[in-house]
């Protein structure tokens, strides 16, 4: 009788935690706004948080900015200070909607899905819909996306004496892994 208890109350506790908020601060972006002919401009940022809410659908992603790491200083710098303005802005947000998102659906298989929400860089607002690439993963659950930003979309200033050496569009991938805990994989079995 107690085992019988004890296995209901189990089964109930993980069907409460598979609604529950599942975050990591351990997903990476990879940016490039290279053009060819010229230095490669490359950055890659290890520290973005993102929070996926099951029931609601609601996907969020908060990027530090300082945390964009370039092959040279002198790169890292001019970004955190002359066009992103980091210490003004010091993180960038993606908030939106998973659409036809189900927690139950999601498997080994590999799934689309869009993603509809704002993205806000230097305080700058833009609608945005992105696609996603989302499947179950030994850790919770795995998330892929490419995405172009136009840097004229969030008043970026580039000088005009090298801006024809920095794209005008960057390109942007997303990946990592939301829900690493031990009840995560419970909950996805």
């Amino acid at each position: 009788m107690k085992r019988t208890i004890f296995f209901i109350l189990m089964f109930t506790a993980c069907s409460i935690i598979a609604q529950e908020k599942i975050s990591t601060n351990k997903a990476i972006i990879n940016f490039e706004a290279t053009v060819p002919c010229f230095e490669e401009i490359k950055a890659v940022n290890k520290s973005v948080m993102i929070i996926l809410d099951p029931k609601a659908s609601t996907f969020l992603c908060t990027v530090p900015m300082r945390d964009f790491h370039f092959k040279l200083d002198l790169m890292e710098q001019h970004f955190n200070e002359n066009y992103l303005e980091s210490d003004r802005y010091p993180k960038a947000v993606f908030k939106g909607k998973i659409a036809k998102f189900d927690l139950k659906d999601i498997d080994e298989t590999e799934k689309e899905y869009v993603i509809k929400g704002r993205l806000m860089i230097r305080g700058k607002y833009k609608e945005i819909e992105v696609k996603a690439f989302l499947k179950k993963v030994y850790g919770g659950i795995q998330i892929k996306s490419d995405f172009p930003i136009a840097i004229a979309d969030f008043d970026i200033a580039i000088p005009e004496r090298i801006s024809s050496k920095i794209a005008k569009t960057v390109n942007t991938e997303l990946n990592g892994i939301i829900g690493n805990d031990e009840m995560m994989l419970l909950t996805l079995k």
